[in-house]
């Protein structure tokens, strides 16, 4: 880890890969976290936390990220898009792009459920691929809910109805736009149809 000016992560996954394996991170080595949420998961490993940027993107964190000498090393899912890495190295910043873990599917076949979801989190572009994968075709009055304008985007070249977007990259904001977008519920009384 001494080699490296900072370290970029993108998902809490992406932190507690790392911190399995390095206790502790050199004092030296930068941390900048693409949201509050993987910022959290960064401190909660006892790593501080340079940069957020404010928008939760990697595009986003690329451009936040200061010119450097030093490599940045950039631990990530083998799903990861190419957008951080080749936004810095457009910048002729030097990055290790390194797959850290891997993103496996749930199981192949269609799921069966015993009533229709009345909402569906979607919290990444391979949970929306994973979705329409194993859960296609949606009922019409199940929602879509997406966490962030980028997952939205992904949902929607899967194929995906949009309905719900929490405006940041939370799952708190996730819980709280489909909160906002729901009917109230009514519970059913006996003798009432």
């Amino acid at each position: 880890m001494g080699s490296y000016a900072w370290i970029a992560v993108t998902s809490a996954t992406a932190v507690r890969v790392v911190a399995e394996r390095v206790p502790r991170l050199p004092s030296d080595v930068g941390v900048a976290a693409v949201g509050e949420s993987t910022a959290r998961a960064a401190r909660a490993a006892g790593w501080t936390v340079d940069l957020v940027p404010a928008e939760s993107s990697a595009a986003a964190l690329a451009d936040a990220l200061p010119s450097t000498r030093g490599t940045v090393l950039f631990p990530r899912s083998d799903l990861a898009a190419p957008t951080f890495v080749d936004a810095l190295r457009a910048r002729a910043i030097d990055v290790d792009d390194v797959v850290a873990y891997r993103t496996v599917g749930t199981g192949s076949g269609p799921l069966s459920l015993d009533r229709r979801p009345d909402v569906v989190l979607v919290t990444s572009g391979s949970v929306a691929r994973e979705v329409v994968r194993r859960m296609a075709p949606l009922d019409p009055r199940t929602l879509v809910a997406c966490i962030g304008p980028g997952t939205a985007a992904d949902a929607r070249a899967a194929g995906l109805p949009v309905h719900v977007v929490s405006a940041s990259r939370s799952a708190e904001a996730l819980l709280d736009a489909v909160v906002e977008t729901l009917p109230p519920h009514v519970p059913e009384q006996e003798g009432t149809p």
